[in-house]
């Protein structure tokens, strides 16, 4: 097993102020740090989660801090299909129960390219839905479909399922590859949900 470095072994406050001086050190600007190009060496995992409706864990207890979730979101980075928490000199892995954001909001906005979908994430995050910025779908549990957005560098959001709904409301249908879909427009995109006759058979 990896050993465990310093972000590891120093408590929440600790954490939060490596996270902060990494973010800080490594952004310009109020962009986000480039978690992308830092290639740190893994010290071992943190018992740190995010749950399925995008609560933060730590220890088994909640973050009850936006802040701090804030800061924790803006050095986080996806690998092989896990999760870490980054800095320049170190990397942690932590636990994600499905995506690590949740998108709690949308506007349906107009411009010259016809209707574009805006999302905000539990984290305070704007993200535009477009060609680099996709909508998927994917079969929840109970036969229903489940809406991801992809927010940054393989990190994705859970679309709630009220706006899930609203998605519905707005869909329309296209012809795909020969099938009817039915799915959503934004930026010129169409991102298709399932197949029309289906849906049309669900409603």
């Amino acid at each position: 097993m990896a050993k465990q470095g310093q972000i590891a072994n120093q408590g929440l406050d600790g954490l939060a102020t490596a996270a902060k001086d990494a973010a800080a050190g490594g952004k310009a600007g109020k962009g986000l740090p480039p978690v992308h190009l830092w290639n740190p060496p893994f010290c071992g995992d943190l018992d740190m989660r995010i749950a399925g409706d995008g609560t933060w864990f730590y220890l088994g207890t909640p973050i009850g801090r936006p802040a701090l979730v804030r800061l924790f979101s803006t050095i986080l980075k996806r690998e092989d299909g896990k999760h870490f928490l980054v800095t320049p000199v170190e990397k942690v892995g932590i636990t994600v129960d499905d995506a690590p954001f949740l998108a709690v909001e949308m506007l349906r906005e107009q411009d010259s390219h016809g209707p574009r979908l805006r999302f905000r994430t539990n984290v305070d995050d704007w993200v535009d839905c477009d060609v680099d910025h996709r909508l998927r779908f994917e079969m929840a549990a109970d036969g229903g479909l489940t809406p991801y957005l992809h927010v940054r560098s393989d990190l994705w959001a859970k679309v709630t399922r009220a706006l899930y709904y609203d998605l519905v409301d707005m869909g329309e249908e296209r012809v795909v590859d020969g099938t009817v879909m039915f799915g959503v427009v934004s930026a010129g995109e169409f991102f298709a949900m399932a197949d029309a006759e289906q849906v049309r058979e669900a409603l």
